[in-house]
């Protein structure tokens, strides 16, 4: 077990449909339990009880559920950072959990999504234009930059997840891991921008 940052490419359209129904971002999530997406909405209100004393507390007939997600062009998963996100984010904005945009796209940048499940999940979204922006930033700094930013004392001192920095290299190159996850970010905006798409963040 453990968290995760999983990255998926989301229209214009969809970014403003999750912000206006967040449950719908199960949907990206966990394509393969639409029943998730249910779980997370509100429950139905029930009428109070002078509503029910009075006769009026017969259910009236139920809304439809809102219409799912219609994914189209290249919408959905692009990359899973897997637990990398948080050294990433360190060498990315040289904080904890915060750092200017657009680098500090992992955590701290875009529309935080305000769904239900927030103890389960974080989600944000970044408009195609915040993609374009990280993307071009993140394409302007090179693995020997962010090799140097890498700062093992001060990520354990910040208790960066998850605080494995200090093993030795020789056993467990957590420097490595973190530039190939660096390569993966690349990618992944690269995809994300060549199909005109922002992205949907996800942490859980």
């Amino acid at each position: 077990m453990g968290m995760y940052l999983a990255l998926a490419a989301v229209s214009e359209a969809t970014i403003e449909r999750l912000h206006e129904d967040p449950a719908l971002l199960w949907q990206l999530v966990a394509p393969g339990e639409p029943e998730l997406v249910a779980k997370a909405r509100p429950p139905a209100r029930r009428p109070g009880l002078i509503a029910r004393l009075f006769g009026r507390g017969a259910p009236a007939e139920a809304a439809p559920p809102p219409a799912p997600l219609v994914l189209r062009g290249g919408e959905g998963e692009i990359a899973n950072l897997d637990k990398a996100w948080h050294g990433l984010h360190y060498l990315l904005t040289g904080t904890a959990w915060e750092g200017d945009p657009p680098l500090n796209l992992l955590l701290a940048g875009g529309r935080k999504l305000d769904n239900r499940d927030a103890d389960s999940i974080q989600a944000h979204t970044l408009s195609p234009a915040e993609t374009r922006a990280a993307a071009d930033a993140l394409r302007g700094m090179s693995d020997d930059a962010l090799r140097a930013r890498f700062a093992p004392d001060e990520m354990m001192r910040l208790e960066i997840y998850p605080e494995i920095w200090d093993r030795d290299p020789a056993e467990d190159d957590t420097l490595g891991w973190l530039l190939d996850a660096a390569g993966q970010l690349r990618d992944a905006l690269d995809t994300a921008v060549g199909q005109g798409h922002g992205l949907l963040v996800t942490v859980g």
